[in-house]
């Protein structure tokens, strides 16, 4: 029972999107120059590393605040007595070390110690992202009961994943990894905005102020329709951009995605809107990983 209850804490369904923005990033490194398989799998470590941090902190941090007390989705461990407050804060606490160790490791295997700016400029997204994995739902003043976890969503599943990526890889900066940091970036805040409209009633009660809480359902089903169709368009618009007709192949899931549309509009109970978080995730992650196969093979 205990390890089944600590393979539920991990979350493994959230860990394709986390990976979606790495793949993205790699799959436009990857012509630029020598493919360094080495760095990818570090970088892919230490992305992993974070999102088990962040579900593990996310778990803490709502089950001691009773803020998953009445909530509709998937059980929390903490919630549920599974896993004690004190077995999760050592867990976490182990997790950081490693996640800590990876990313240092991965800024020697790039920079060495001749690029000592670099190494410290990603040293500090390093830790704010530890930080940004920890605070979302901890501490006194955790930033995703202020309505602030969209932003930071974005920022660290779409800019720092594509951009961050693509540069430890190349050693440059490419414009059109903007276009990959919005597809990501866009549909991870879709995630998050589904999962935050179907808890908005426990999230209400427990004083959690998502985005959601704050302006309403109806608000947040303009706010869905945005983030899909801006991704989606941001998927396009890449695939053009890189003139190869054979990565068109990656926006054969994108219908997948566009369903979620018709569902926000017309479901009757927040409950329904579970299974669309697994439906975005993986769609935005199996047109990731067509795009990533598809730039190897071509």
């Amino acid at each position: 029972m205990k390890i089944k209850s600590w393979i539920s804490a991990l979350r493994l369904r959230t860990l394709p999107l986390s990976l979606s923005c790495i793949l993205i990033g790699g799959a436009l490194a990857y012509p630029v120059q020598a493919f360094d398989n080495y760095v990818f799998s570090l970088i892919i470590a230490t992305t992993v590393l974070l999102q088990i941090l962040s579900n593990l902190a996310n778990d803490y941090g709502d089950g001691i605040k009773g803020t998953d007390d009445q909530r509709i989705g998937p059980d929390r461990m903490i919630q549920k007595g599974y896993i004690s407050q004190k077995e999760m804060f050592m867990a976490i606490c182990i997790v950081a070390v490693f996640a800590f160790s990876t990313g240092i490791l991965l800024l020697y295997e790039v920079f060495g110690l001749a690029y000592l700016m670099n190494s410290l400029l990603f040293l500090v997204l390093g830790v704010l992202s530890m930080w940004a994995a920890i605070k979302y739902t901890m501490g006194k003043n955790p930033y995703g009961y202020k309505g602030l976890g969209d932003l930071f969503v974005f920022i660290f599943f779409g800019l720092v994943g594509v951009i961050g990526t693509y540069y430890l890889l190349t050693n440059s900066f490419n414009p059109i990894t903007l276009l990959g940091a919005l597809f990501t970036g866009c549909l991870s805040m879709a995630v998050l905005n589904m999962n935050n409209m179907r808890d908005h009633d426990s999230d209400k009660n427990a004083g959690k102020n998502t985005l959601v809480v704050k302006y309403g359902i109806k608000w947040a089903t303009y706010y869905q329709i945005a983030l899909i169709s801006i991704g989606s368009l941001s998927l396009i618009s890449l695939t053009i951009l890189l003139e190869k007709p054979l990565n068109l192949i990656c926006v054969i899931p994108l219908p997948i995605l566009l369903t979620n549309i018709k569902k926000v509009t017309s479901f009757n109970k927040l409950i329904e809107l579970d299974k669309e978080l697994k439906k975005i995730a993986l769609s935005t992650f199996a047109i990731s990983l067509i795009l990533y196969i598809v730039t190897l093979l071509i």
